[in-house]
């Protein structure tokens, strides 16, 4: 196999705070991938940086009577405990606010304007007199404008009460977050880069190759692009400001004195200034990772910052010169049992919380089984996390280690490799269908193939019962057959598994004297090698340590001062005021999270039937393939008679909240179209379609 250069980002951490489970998500994911790789074979190199530029780490250093550098030093050594209790491990991990980072923006912006790409404008905007800086909207807060809510403390954009919309400039009684100051109207000048000029390239990069997850390179053509048709014509890509003017935490833009660029130019040249960084600690040729068509950029990211790494970057990168993302991998948001992050009722906890109370070998599992390749959000459901992991990890994978080490601990595996009824080969051969899925980031797949795997390796244990035989002296031999049977099943598995639980499989190189270097070490079983004692390599989560968790974060919020919801959104550092809403407009009917969130899949009605009681209602169980099923009431009777529609496939919303009704409980919904009545009509797939099938 060819060995592949590979370098891999995720979006960087912003130094105003702590790393929390949200957060998570990303590195985690990332972390697996970078691991599965490197035990491929392939060179992969992780880059990261904190995100440290922008008005929120200028003001809180001001409040707090330091100076920038020492607040995003101290932040910067919080990230990087915080990562290294998870596992989570960069080849680099730098700052954005780096000499190597300063250079490449000079660079590359000396690229941009060459290319006649920046145009200037004069932007209005509330400025806050005291503070000496202008506010983005989240800086903005007064009495919501509608006249029927009249809310106070509301954002300068939106309303929480009445959700309307506003702009700042129409608050009733507006202040300054920062100082509480009046804010006032003044002019500056801004520099925009011209996106529309590249606007052919970005429609024919995101339309080839594999760079873009199917359902996001449709919505790109869709709402910004323009598919140039008649139903969906060419759409003008929106200039996007790219600097600030005075007072502004950031490096100042050569050839426009004391105006500084804004995060959306200067924080994503950090994945390319840390990457110097590693280069030259390393020895490494810079050009061969960023300007050399062999090498695969691959960037992991949170569906909020979609537009910014999906046209914008790609955009800047090909007018710089430097390698355009192999692939762009788009994941969801985390909810806690079904709601966003709450801190009020302690959900929102940060990582060092979630590491003081639970193993943080927990959090890597969970995620990974409940990871998939798609957008949609993952629930983190705290009964379930125990349940899952005892049964998964303690109940199935280090099970058999317990079971088989403390008989054969202090000698040796069988020096050639008892007769199984083929378990090891089986494992094995299940080497290219798992790889596929980490490679893919199925990660959930993978994991539901591990522990098929786990369950046959308990079965042969059970079945050959160790214990029954060892107080009889000539079944001995017989004893470390058995037991270097089940060690070498339980090595596949930790190999498999090792992306996720590196302490695992360094546990289990230290059980079997023998090291996991590479993913065809499930080919070869291990002979003759001394079995070390067993020492415990997990325990069990219980509810309390969840609970205590929970507790602790809730205590450490309200010790804040801090109340209420947060919605969870890796990435959202670089969301920060209008300026990101000016590139991407926001509309009142569907946003780009509701839209992702919507899991449209092919299913087959196995029965239909009246609903005792309901005028308007038929009872559907639908067929999603590979045993799942759906109980489904839908408003349909009018239009359609039970019996015909057995057998049909249709669309349904797999993803939908059950919903309790007092016919029973709905878990899901089918698509149709039309006023009601007789006149309704049930969505059909294409031709060919089989149940479970995602529908784009």
């Amino acid at each position: 196999m060819t060995q592949r250069r590979i370098l891999v980002t995720s979006a960087l951490p912003y130094a105003n705070g702590h790393i929390h489970i949200g957060h998570l998500v990303e590195y985690i994911q990332t972390d697996i991938w970078v691991r599965f790789q490197k035990l491929r074979g392939n060179q992969c190199v992780y880059i990261c940086a904190d995100d440290t530029h922008g008005t929120a780490i200028m003001i809180r250093a001001w409040k707090e009577g330091r100076s920038e550098e020492e607040l995003i030093g101290e932040m910067r050594e919080a990230h990087i405990r915080d990562f290294a209790e998870f596992d989570v491990s960069f080849d680099n991990y730098g700052s954005t606010n780096s000499p190597e980072s300063r250079e490449l923006c000079n660079e590359i912006w000396g690229k941009v304007v060459e290319a006649g790409l920046v145009i200037e404008k004069d932007v209005e905007q509330l400025y806050d007199p005291e503070a000496e800086t202008f506010l983005a909207d989240r800086f903005v807060r007064g009495t919501c404008p509608n006249p029927k809510c009249n809310a106070p403390d509301q954002y300068g954009d939106n309303c929480d009460k009445c959700l309307s919309t506003h702009e700042p400039l129409e608050l009733i009684d507006p202040r300054s977050t920062l100082s509480g100051a009046t804010p006032v109207l003044k002019t500056a000048p801004h520099k925009f880069i011209q996106l529309e000029e590249l606007h052919d390239f970005l429609a024919e990069w995101v339309d080839s190759g594999d760079h873009l997850q199917p359902e996001v390179a449709n919505y790109l053509k869709g709402h910004f692009l323009g598919a140039g048709t008649e139903k969906n014509p060419r759409k003008e890509l929106k200039n996007w400001d790219v600097t600030r003017p005075p007072k502004y935490f950031g490096f100042e833009v050569p050839d426009f004195p004391g105006h500084c660029w804004y995060v959306w130019f200067d924080a994503p040249i950090g994945y390319i200034g840390s990457t110097r960084q590693w280069c030259d600690a390393n020895g490494e040729d810079f050009d061969s990772w960023w300007r050399d068509s062999e090498t695969e950029v691959h960037h992991f990211i949170g569906k909020d910052i979609t537009y910014f790494h999906t046209l914008f970057w790609p955009g800047i990168l090909k007018t710089a010169g430097f390698n355009l993302p192999e692939k762009v991998h788009i994941h969801g948001f985390l909810t806690v049992d079904g709601k966003k992050m709450s801190k009020s009722e302690g959900t929102f906890v940060m990582a060092s919380t979630f590491a003081r109370n639970v193993n943080p070998a927990v959090l890597r599992y969970y995620y990974a089984a409940k990871l998939g390749p798609n957008l949609d959000d993952l629930d983190l459901n705290l009964e379930e996390i125990v349940q899952k992991v005892n049964s998964d990890l303690i109940g199935k994978v280090v099970n058999i280690a317990a079971r088989a080490a403390k008989f054969v601990g202090g000698q040796t595996l069988a020096e050639t490799y008892p007769e199984d009824g083929g378990l090891f080969e089986a494992a094995s051969a299940k080497a290219d269908e798992i790889a596929a899925a980490y490679e893919r980031c199925d990660y959930a797949s993978a994991m539901r193939e591990i522990m098929a795997l786990a369950a046959a390796a308990n079965f042969y244990i059970d079945e050959k019962q160790p214990w029954t035989l060892k107080k009889d002296p000539e079944k001995q031999g017989e004893i470390q057959g058995i037991c270097s049977v089940a060690l070498n099943l339980f090595r596949q598995l930790v190999v498999y598994l090792s992306p996720v639980l590196p302490k695992l499989a360094e546990q289990t190189c230290e059980l079997l004297n023998a090291p996991i270097e590479n993913w065809d070490d499930v080919k070869t079983p291990l002979t003759g090698t001394p079995v070390s004692k067993f020492q415990h390599m997990m325990k069990r989560v219980t509810e309390e340590q969840v609970t205590a968790m929970i507790e602790e974060s809730k205590a450490e919020n309200e010790a804040q001062g801090e109340d209420g919801t947060a919605a969870e959104a890796a990435g959202e550092q670089w969301n920060d005021g209008p300026e990101a809403l000016a590139a991407e407009p926001m509309t009142e009917e569907c946003t780009i999270d509701d839209f992702m969130k919507v899991d449209l899949r092919v299913a087959r009605i196995v029965s239909a039937g009246d609903v005792e009681g309901a005028d308007k209602l038929l009872a559907l169980t639908l067929s999603l393939g590979g045993g799942e099923t759906r109980n489904v009431f839908a408003g349909i009777k009018a239009a359609y008679k039970p019996e015909d529609l057995i057998g049909r496939l249709v669309v349904c919303v797999a993803n939908l909240k059950p919903r309790k009704m007092r016919f029973g409980t709905s878990e899901g919904m089918v698509c149709a179209s039309g006023p009601g009545g007789e006149d309704v009509f049930l969505l059909s797939p294409d031709e060919g379609a089989v149940p479970g099938q995602r529908v784009h």
